[in-house]
Parts: C-alpha cells; structure tokens; sequence
C-alpha cells in the first residue's frame, strides 16, 4: 500500500448508492454493509479518524414509497429522501453496533461547506464527533436541497468534506475500479490508469458517464471531485466496491486509481485562510496572548484587548498586537458584538456573558494563520 495511505491519519469514505441496494429489487445490501463496518473498524484499530459519505437514501426511500422505476419529480425525491434516510442512519447504526461504534447522521447541503458560518458549525460538529469516537455517516440534505437533488452528487460532496475536514485521503467506492483511457464498458480495450498527477484537459476527455439506475454520478463527477481534493492538498482514489470488504480488498493490491495532491491539507487551508478571504475586522491582543500564539495555541477572549470592526461568525479577522502590528489572520468563532462583551474574560464566563455556551476559542488555531 502506499505511503500516501499508510500515513494518513483522516480519511473521508465514500459509498454509491450502487453498492447499497440490490439493483434488482431496491433493497439493503446488508451483507456488504457489514462487510464494510469492519473494514471501517480495522481503520480506526489502525489510529484512523473515518468519515463515511453515504448515498442511498432516496434509492432506499423511492423502494419503501412504492415509487415508480425511472426520473423521479423533486416533490418525490425530497420525499423519498425523508424516508430512506431514517432507514439508512438505522443500517449504519446497527452495523457498527457489532464493534462498539457509534455512529451519527450528519445532513449537509453543498452550501453547509462553502458559506463560512455554517462552515464552521459543521467542522466543528464533526471534530467533535471525531474526537469522541464516533463515526460520522454523512448524506447530501436531499429534503430540503433542491438543485443538488437534480444536478449534485456524493462525489463532489465527499471531496468537499474532505476538504472541510482536513483530510489526507478521500476514497471513493464506486462500481469501477478507477479511471480508464476510455469508458471500459464501450471498449474493452481500454487501459486502466493507476496515477495521475495532474487533472488536465487530456485526463477530463477520458471521463465517460459509467453512472447506474441507483447513482447520479459517473467518471465525470469523480474527475471534479478530484479537481477538488487535490486543490485543497488532499489525496483522492477510486476503487471498486462491488466486492464484500472493498477496503481489505484495495489495501491487499485491489486496482485503484490515485490522484495525488502535491500539497497537504494543512497547507492549503492556512493558504486560503491566508490569500484568499477579506478581513472584516481586527482583534488586538496583550503581551500574553501574543506569546501563547507564538508557541501553537488557540486564541482565547481572556487575551483580546478591544476590536475593530463589524463582523460575523466565520469572519475573517487581522490579528493584531497592542502597538497594532500584524502577527497573522483568522477566522473568529463570534461576532464583533460578541467578541466585544467577551474580551479580556476567562472562556468560562462565556455562557454567563452571552447567554449561550459557544466555543472556548475565539479564533482555533486550526482556524488561524501567522506571519
């Protein structure tokens, strides 16, 4: 296996609607679901923080609606995807049940993971489930969502978390075992590519639509979801799924394709954080605070001595010291109004000031880059 596997640490998963339910009659394929639970929980013996991207809900619903084969209206599909994601969250929970590992739901629109404040609530929820030992089993918020219903997919979704989430590697399990110089349906000749290191015209002009009845996607979305992994410095593979325990199946010398990143997540984020967002506003900060920064820690409102500006949550801010030079730039976790009533109080006092329990750090060091 390669060292770009064996040494990451967080890790999104992926799994097509094509490999949940029995294309014959729409139902759960749970042998294979338990397959994958302990492929999943052998990662996580392996120190790996797992992330699961799930379709299969409005497949799953469609069948427990009775709906008709074929293009379902957006009223059915929203409805479909109500029903089938309760049916799903249970499939999950009770797979994992075997070795002790919770699991929890997590419903995301596309907009969740590019408009800052939702953002940040939904990193922040994930970490915390992450750090708690739970597995995290997320699906595009199809009953509300209404162009992605149409037009989105997991694909990107997943590259999108994976990139919200820091992660090293995103595996796509698909019903293909990566890309081809050609659709290997059309053309049995086609060659199977192991590697590419750089997503160009030639590599998108190979993408053909290998999409099935239960999947929206095909080579095409996994090509974009790629553009967007490695962009973030996170790696991206496609194998198959269509075997029980996909995972030790790839990790054993299963075909695959990778799509390497030559950044890391890290990086990228600091990057973004750094070149590509407008500060709203300015925080300064004592003597104290300055040193802690200097020495990898969190901002905390206990060392914030006044504010400049009007900002949201999620903003991004200067950080400044007392004489105002620019030590870096970060996004806060409050407002300006209340960043003001908390500066210069111990994070403790933060429920009692604000009247709600917010997040101990005003601006996480994750969520910060220094000069």
């Amino acid at each position: 296996m390669r060292p770009e596997w064996t040494s990451a640490k967080r890790v999104v998963i992926k799994i097509g609607s094509s490999l949940l339910i029995h294309p014959e009659n729409g139902t759960l394929n749970t042998k294979w679901l338990t397959s994958l639970a302990k492929d999943l929980n052998d990662l996580s013996k392996q120190g790996k923080e797992v992330i699961v991207v799930s379709s299969g809900a409005i497949a799953l619903g469609r069948k427990l609606l009775n709906l008709k084969a074929g293009n379902l209206k957006l009223e059915e599909s929203q409805a479909a995807a109500a029903v089938g994601q309760v049916s799903l969250a249970h499939a999950y929970s009770d797979a994992f049940k075997a070795y002790g590992i919770p699991t929890a739901q997590i419903l995301l629109t596309l907009d969740d993971t590019e408009q800052r404040r939702r953002y940040l609530n939904a990193r922040s929820t994930i970490s915390t489930l992450l750090k708690l030992n739970v597995i995290p089993v997320v699906n595009e918020n199809d009953t509300v969502a209404t162009t992605e219903i149409r037009y989105g997919d997991n694909d990107r979704l997943a590259a999108r978390v994976g990139t919200m989430m820091s992660t090293d590697c995103v595996v796509l399990l698909s019903d293909i075992d990566g890309l081809y110089t050609a659709s290997p349906i059309q053309n049995p000749s086609a060659q199977h590519m192991p590697e590419v290191s750089e997503i160009n015209p030639d590599i998108e002009a190979m993408a053909g639509d290998v999409g099935t009845v239960y999947s929206k996607g095909g080579m095409i979305t996994k090509i974009e979801a790629a553009k967007i992994a490695v962009s973030a410095g996170t790696h991206l593979v496609i194998t198959t799924g269509k075997v029980l325990n996909p995972i030790q199946t790839w990790q054993n010398g299963g075909r695959a394709t990778w799509f390497l990143s030559k950044g890391n997540p890290i990086k990228a984020r600091k990057k973004w954080i750094k070149g590509t967002l407008e500060p709203k506003g300015k925080v300064f900060l004592d003597e104290g605070a300055v040193q802690a920064l200097a020495t990898g820690k969190s901002l905390l409102p206990a060392g914030v001595t006044h504010i400049e500006g009007t900002f949201e949550r999620g903003d991004a801010v200067m950080i400044c010291d007392n004489n105002s030079n620019i030590l870096g730039q970060g996004l806060c976790a409050y407002s300006s109004g209340d960043a003001n009533q908390i500066k210069g109080h111990k994070s403790h006092k933060i429920e009692l000031l604000l009247g709600y329990c917010g997040r101990q750090e005003l601006i996480h060091r994750d969520d910060m880059v220094l000069n």
